[in-house]
């Protein structure tokens, strides 16, 4: 008997896979629409599992579903067995050649120019075998797919150092103040923070990070902070910037901001982010997404 070199291997049974992202879902409907099946089949599926066990794995309520007594007993167990099996599958598949299989990356729209096409290159190089997904998105937003199991790993801010935790550290990224290109006050590279002070600001709306951080340092500096405007993602604020209504605050890398505007350092204290490549815990890791982690680590940003 012979078999193809793509047939599907599988160990455990798909059920319980989707049983996983059901209960990360939350509900049947979130979870059809992630794997892109009909929701009538995701039903399906679990009223089977449910049949075979004699017990609910699942109460249904008009919000979702959550799970019963006896599906968070399961939960751990069959999430630990599914990751085990993949592990072994993805060995099977890649011991004796190249990394094979999907890789899905989130990028934060400020790494796209640096990081997507250099990382699409390498893979299509080194990898042939491996299919890049590439997801752009806030870093609230790329964090949330990280947690639903989405993405395999994801290019996402943080606003301080203690809370990078495990993940790797690609860059230190200072933040600035941009305005209009030709406003004299942007004569200078760097800017002292009590300056700001007064100024219509262009900032996110709460509770975001970014946003707290400066209401937090706005007090411990004795700053007035002024918000004219809020805008919850920095190509909006630099827009509104554009047409005149106030300042933003943003970490800017070099050339990436049009020639409509203009930025300068924020200074005493010089305020930085970081850029973290953080993996979801809830993905295998495999040979493919490994190698694919190497290579983002092996591509440096500016630190500025």
């Amino acid at each position: 008997m012979s078999v193809t070199a793509d047939a599907a291997l599988t160990i455990v049974d798909p059920r319980w896979t989707l049983f996983v992202r059901v209960a990360a879902a939350g509900s049947l409907s979130k979870a059809a629409v992630l794997l892109d099946m009909p929701q009538s089949m995701v039903s399906r599926n679990i009223a089977q599992l449910e049949s075979q066990c004699g017990e609910r794995l699942f109460h249904r309520t008009g919000r979702g579903v959550l799970l019963t007594e006896f599906g968070e007993q399961l939960l751990p167990c069959v999430s630990s067995l599914i990751a085990d099996a993949e592990g072994l599958a993805d060995d099977i598949r890649t011991r004796r050649g190249k990394p094979v299989g999907e890789v899905v990356v989130g990028m934060l729209p400020s790494a796209v120019r640096r990081f997507a096409g250099t990382l699409f290159a390498a893979v299509q190089a080194q990898m042939p075998g491996v299919r890049l997904h590439l997801i752009e998105g806030a870093s609230a937003q790329l964090e949330e797919q990280l947690q639903d199991g989405r993405l395999d790993m994801a290019l996402v801010l943080r606003e301080n150092e203690a809370s990078i935790g495990e993940a790797y550290l690609l860059a230190r990224l200072a933040l600035h103040l941009i305005g209009p290109a030709s406003d004299p006050l942007f004569a200078e590279r760097d800017i002292a923070l009590e300056r700001l002070s007064g100024l219509p600001l262009v900032v996110p709306g709460r509770p975001h990070l970014l946003r707290a951080r400066l209401d937090h340092l706005a007090a411990e500096q004795c700053v007035e902070l002024c918000v004219a405007v809020e805008a919850d993602s920095v190509q909006l604020q630099y827009e509104v910037v554009a047409a005149g209504g106030g300042y933003a605050i943003a970490s800017v890398l070099p050339g990436s901001l049009d020639q409509r505007l203009i930025s300068s350092r924020i200074i005493e204290p010089v305020l930085e982010r970081f850029v973290v490549l953080v993996e979801s815990p809830r993905r295998p890791l495999t040979r493919a997404s490994r190698e694919v982690r190497r290579l983002i680590c092996n591509l440096s940003m500016p630190s500025i």
